[in-house]
């Protein structure tokens, strides 16, 4: 069994690519929510970014397996339950953002941001990498800067897309930079 957070947060960022097949996932969610805010309405823009959510995790697998040939954790990874906590905690914060929606359609997806960012918060224990503090932080101030600026919110959705796949490349970089130190 894994015993020391290093290890287990090494294994972490192989078995996922530093995160970043997951948050190009996020950032494609975010993009297609935003279109469809835009073309359509703003009702079907959130449910594109429910449904785009629940398939973060899957399509986060397979570019994880694209990129570094391996997809996921090992099984003794502790990590893992810490990890599987987020999503929970993601997951039964739903509720608010759509309350959010329900009170003012416009602050759903600022909602949104303020608890992915949040969620981020938790990949930098979880990986090891400080990137994913940067992360959470610049979600949560692009909500509340775009709220004073009362932002349309399929500009809000935009921005959750440019911010993650912004973030996305730069877990790559730092993934690839890792995986080489490692083998020099």
């Amino acid at each position: 069994m894994m015993t020391d957070l290093p290890t287990a947060q090494a294994d972490m960022r192989a078995g996922y690519a530093s995160g970043a097949g997951g948050i190009f996932a996020s950032a494609a969610a975010w993009l297609i929510a935003a279109m469809v805010t835009l073309h359509m309405s703003e009702p079907q823009g959130v449910i594109a970014l429910y449904i785009g959510g629940m398939l973060i995790h899957p399509v986060g697998m397979l570019i994880s397996k694209l990129v570094t040939g391996r997809a996921g954790h090992a099984k003794d990874n502790p990590l893992a339950s810490l990890a599987m906590a987020t999503t929970l905690w993601l997951i039964f914060s739903l509720p608010l953002a759509y309350a959010a929606f329900l009170t003012k359609a416009d602050w759903f997806f600022l909602a949104m941001l303020l608890i992915i960012g949040g969620r981020y918060l938790t990949f930098a224990h979880i990986y090891g990498m400080r990137l994913y503090w940067a992360l959470g932080f610049v979600l949560a101030g692009a909500a509340v800067a775009l709220a004073y600026a009362k932002i349309i919110p399929a500009y809000a959705a935009f921005a959750g897309a440019a911010i993650e796949a912004a973030f996305a490349v730069m877990a790559l970089v730092l993934h690839f930079g890792w995986r080489r130190s490692q083998t020099a």
